[in-house]
């Protein structure tokens, strides 16, 4: 999902980290086979198709060419107890399915869905895809055109679940988020793609306000992009609930870097998803969270808001945001088109999948 970043308007071609701008995914390098995914886990798309798979537990990042390429988009999505209707698919029930993660084709406009079957990490891994449609089919993972990217030092034991937390694609190159098993265990690694070598990855380092302590040990939890002052950044949110900006340039292999903490959201809460939109003019980051509803959050001086570097007394500070009401039990949150988010709802013992527009 990706494409150059530019600034405000062409912003909104970045959302969910899209590539609808760049040139043709380089399947040069791939072959033909089964791509051996272990767990399914964060999902990324890049240009014509390209999809980028997360595996937690192999410490893996897998690129799979879909080859769905064609404008399907057609209209908002809305339906109720998806998760029933995957399980069905599968030949299981609801409460035997994990859904990882969730993210927008920007070439076609299909939906993919990574899904755990079963519980845990013994689960078997498994890619949805919901077209246009609304016809819910697997896409086999057998005889596709992949590459694999193997990444070093990943966590162990508990973290290894935490391996991959978040992907994004920008500009030919892979953003990923997750842990290591070094001292400084927050990593974020820039992977070129087709992929080559994967190096070690940037420490990351954040001021966390809420527990008034650096912090080197906390994932990011999801993260945009964005650009300010011409400069590519990452707006990476941490548990409890820090907003970051850390500039793309200061990425590189085996350095330590502190992000500049901009808000602090509340504690006791994990965000779990954003998109960054443009609306009347302005930006604004929309991101999910499990406790504290869907945030709004303007941007306007986001470029300019100084960092946070002592413990905050009132749980909140730097960047203020609004809490969407009438978005409830979002934990799911993928950029549809540029007036339009789709959300998957857990309501109750279900979940259903719905468009909105960007408030």
């Amino acid at each position: 999902m990706r494409s150059v970043i530019c600034l405000l308007v062409a912003a909104l071609c970045v959302l969910a980290l899209s590539a609808r701008s760049l040139p043709g995914a380089d399947t040069t390098a791939m072959k033909q086979g089964t791509a051996d995914v272990k767990s399914a886990g964060p999902l990324a798309f890049g240009p014509n198709g390209l999809m980028f798979v997360g595996d937690p537990q192999s410490a893996a990042i897998f690129a799979i060419d879909t080859g769905d390429k064609a404008s399907q988009a057609n209209g908002p999505v809305k339906i109720a107890k998806i998760d029933e209707r995957m399980a069905g698919l599968l030949g299981t029930t609801a409460n035997d399915l994990t859904i990882a993660d969730m993210a927008v084709n920007p070439t076609s406009g299909n939906i993919y869905f990574s899904v755990g079957r079963g519980r845990g990490p013994q689960a078997t891994p498994v890619i949805l895809k919901l077209d246009r449609k609304g016809d819910l089919t697997e896409f086999s993972l057998k005889d596709v055109k992949y590459s694999k990217a193997q990444l070093p030092n990943p966590a162990e034991g508990r973290g290894r679940a935490q391996t991959i937390t978040g992907m994004g694609f920008v500009d030919g190159k892979l953003y990923v988020a997750g842990l290591s098993n070094e001292e400084f265990a927050s990593k974020l690694r820039v992977i070129p793609y087709p992929f080559q070598q994967t190096d070690r990855g940037t420490s990351i380092e954040i001021f966390h306000g809420n527990h008034g302590r650096v912090e080197t040990n906390a994932p990011v939890r999801t993260f945009t992009t964005y650009e300010i002052a011409g400069e590519a950044q990452l707006l990476a949110a941490y548990t409890c609930t820090p907003l970051v900006r850390i500039p793309t340039s200061q990425l590189k292999p085996g350095e330590k870097i502190k992000g500049t903490t901009v808000a602090e959201l509340g504690r006791m809460n994990n965000p779990l998803d954003m998109v960054v939109y443009n609306k009347g003019g302005k930006d604004y980051l929309l991101m999910s969270n499990d406790r504290r509803g869907v945030m709004k959050i303007d941007l306007s001086k986001v470029a300019t808001q100084d960092g946070i570097t002592a413990k905050v007394q009132a749980e909140t500070a730097g960047l203020p945001y609004e809490t969407m009401k009438d978005l409830k039990g979002v934990v799911q949150l993928s950029q549809l088109d540029k007036t339009h988010a789709l959300i998957l709802v857990k309501d109750g013992g279900t979940h259903n999948l719905e468009t909105i527009d960007l408030p």
